[in-house]
């Protein structure tokens, strides 16, 4: 949904709201996706949200809530009584997404709602879920699959399939367990049907299957999904116990959670923030890398200040300053950026280090030469001094060779160090360039000039 049709829902809404006219609300509501009224919703008033929020009947309002982002949300529900959020809207919810919900709302909240949850089986999977880290295969997964027991017969086993079928919303798998909920492996609905129904499920199902740990990084399972194009993966204790699986929606969110912060990280952003934070949040999250970029700065004012004396000399030298810095500080950028992709891809690299460095430097003088040259020619025509074409030339070669390796070299150090590889590129790497190549600029042109 476009942002004027949500904008255009959200006035009409408000005039309903107005009216009380609830029917006509409901007719408007009945035939949208959970997420276009959750951005309606977002459009409007608190108190006109909630007036349109507690219309919705609780299947439709369960999906509604976990498409509304987490501060509305919690905004929200911090609104409505514990009994309420519970019985009307938790107990609707996949284990996975109530959890999320609740272990985003305050501890006292939180176990108010857990307290009012009548199913104890729904309360149980919960408070489960909640004892994983939220960046772990265990924090992600859903306890709704269908299991059947390697013991069983085909017709116990429809049978069993179909009364699990009423908890869980896709069946992507049907997993195989021994009698402690070990996996055996999974099932596939082309046997069942085609079998004898005395046939027992140990002589039909495929023990090939692939699983994580419940300890296993959110960004691991995403990229095993992604590589072996699974639309659902379960999840096992350290000794083999099924405990749930992930299907790939949860994957998209993951995927989508990582690329955003790295981007944040990227752009020279600590922490996972939103526009939607408070100010002093926003703040502190940038603080940290601008203080970074303001004493790289200072640092290349003072390379220039020690150079006072030769810029005094040949004013020229420092029209290229610009040049120098902004080359050197795109060269390490760009290459960063490649590596640190291909390592957040998690695509396997058989190249060494070494071989890494020498590809990256070939690739560097190819590009160095290149523009080397072309600012040699536009210097040789309009340079009055053959001195500051090769001084230009010649340093910008070597600025873009150092700039690319550094570039190349920081990612893979951070990543062997167990340190996001993300933090190289940025800030921290345009900074660093730019000290680097106005030294390197300074140096030699003063070489040429005979100005050491």
């Amino acid at each position: 949904m476009s942002f004027d049709i949500t904008r255009n829902y959200a006035e009409e809404i408000r005039l309903l709201v107005e009216q009380k006219n609830d029917p006509e609300i409901k007719s408007l509501l009945q035939d949208l996706h959970p997420a276009d009224i959750a951005e309606i919703l977002a459009a409007l008033e608190l108190e006109t949200a909630m007036y349109i929020y507690l219309l919705l009947d609780p299947e439709m309002a369960s999906d509604v809530l976990v498409e509304i982002p987490e501060e509305e949300r919690n905004k929200l529900l911090n609104a409505l009584a514990p009994d309420v959020i519970a019985r009307q809207y938790i107990e609707y919810m996949d284990s996975d997404d109530a959890a999320d919900i609740l272990g985003s709302l305050d501890e006292e909240v939180k176990l108010s709602v857990l307290n009012e949850i009548e199913d104890m089986e729904v309360a149980g999977d919960i408070v489960d879920l909640l004892e994983y880290d939220e960046d772990t295969a265990g924090g992600i997964m859903a306890k709704e699959l269908v299991t059947v027991n390697e013991n069983w017969t085909v017709a116990t086993c429809l049978k069993e399939i179909s009364r699990q079928a009423e908890d869980v919303d896709d069946i992507y798998y049907v997993y195989v367990v021994d009698d402690s909920n070990k996996l055996k492996g999974i099932l596939s609905f082309k046997k069942l049907l085609l079998n004898n129904t005395n046939t027992r499920i140990s002589n039909l199902y495929n023990p090939d299957v692939i699983s994580v740990g419940t300890d296993t990084p959110q960004e691991e399972v995403a990229r095993m999904m992604e590589k072996y194009d699974l639309v659902a993966i379960p999840v096992l204790d350290e000794i083999g116990r099924l405990k749930g699986r992930i299907t790939f929606d949860d994957v998209i969110d993951v995927m989508r959670e990582e690329a955003e912060r790295d981007y944040q990280m990227v752009s020279g952003i600590v922490g996972d923030v939103v526009p939607g934070d408070k100010v002093w949040t926003l703040t502190r999250a940038r603080f940290p890398w601008l203080l970074i970029g303001l004493t790289g700065g200072i640092l290349g004012a003072r390379v220039i200040g020690a150079n006072e004396e030769a810029l005094r000399v040949v004013p020229a030298m420092a029209f290229f300053i610009p040049l120098i810095a902004a080359m050197a500080g795109n060269v390490g950028v760009q290459s960063s950026s490649i590596v640190v992709q291909s390592i957040a891809s998690g695509v396997r690299d058989f190249e060494s280090t070494g071989r890494k460095l020498l590809k990256e430097f070939a690739v560097a003088l190819i590009i160095g030469l290149a523009f080397a040259g072309l600012i040699f020619g536009y210097n040789f025509f309009f340079s009055d001094s053959i001195h500051l074409t090769w001084a230009v030339s010649i340093s910008l070669l070597i600025v873009i060779l150092f700039a690319s390796v550094f570039g190349t070299v920081i990612p893979l150090v951070l990543n062997r160090l167990k340190i996001d590889p993300a933090l190289a590129t940025g800030p921290f790497i345009t900074t660093m360039n730019d000290i680097l190549g106005l030294t390197i600029y300074l140096l030699i042109s003063k070489f040429f000039f005979d100005i050491l």
